[in-house]
C-alpha cells in the first residue's frame, strides 16, 4: 500500500511539471501590460470651499450646522460612497451620490449636536473615488456649559 502511494505520488509530480508555463506567456500581453501600469489614470479631485469650519463659543446642547461646498477640479466624474464622522454627535447629510462632472460643484451638510465642554474638533471622512480614496473636513467649537462660562484659558467660572 505504501509503494502505492509513493508510486501515485511521484506520477502526479511529474506529469504535471510535465509543460513549461513561461512558453504559454505572450510577450505583447506583457508589453500592452506594463504600458497600461505606466500610464497615469485620470482621477477626481475634490477641491472644497473650507476644509474647517469652526463654530465659536457655542453653550451645551446648541445644535449647529454647516455646510461644505466642493467642486471636481480633476479630469474624472467624481463618486462618493460614503460620508461618516468621528461620532455619533457630528452627522454628515444632504449629499448627493450621483457623479459629479469634472467643473462641476455640490455640497453636504454637516449637523453637530453641540454636546460636551470645553474645545472640541470633529472628523468628517469622505469615501470617493478620487486618488486617495479619502477626503476629510473638520469642525470645531469651543462648549460653555449651562449656569457657568468656560473660558478658553481656564475653568468654569460661576
Amino acid at each position: 500500500m505504501k509503494n502505492i502511494i509513493y508510486l501515485f505520488v511521484f506520477a502526479l509530480v511529474f506529469t504535471s511539471c510535465g509543460d513549461d508555463p513561461f512558453s504559454k506567456v505572450k510577450t505583447e500581453n506583457v508589453e500592452q501590460a506594463a504600458v497600461r501600469d505606466n500610464t497615469p489614470s485620470k482621477f477626481p479631485v475634490m477641491t472644497f470651499d473650507k476644509k474647517l469650519h469652526d463654530f465659536g463659543t457655542i453653550m451645551d446642547g446648541e445644535a449647529q450646522e454647516t455646510v461644505f461646498s466642493y467642486t471636481n477640479t480633476g479630469e474624472a466624474p467624481l463618486v462618493i460612497t460614503e460620508i461618516k464622522s468621528t461620532c455619533g454627535c457630528t452627522v454628515p447629510q444632504d449629499w448627493s451620490r450621483a457623479p459629479l462632472l469634472p467643473g462641476e460643484s455640490s455640497q453636504f451638510t454637516v449637523k453637530f449636536n453641540g454636546k460636551g465642554m470645553n474645545k472640541t474638533s470633529k472628523t468628517v471622512t469622505i469615501k470617493a473615488n478620487t486618488q486617495k480614496g479619502t477626503e476629510s473636513v473638520r469642525i470645531s467649537a469651543f462648549i460653555n456649559k449651562p449656569g457657568g462660562v468656560a473660558t478658553p484659558a481656564g475653568p468654569i467660572i460661576q
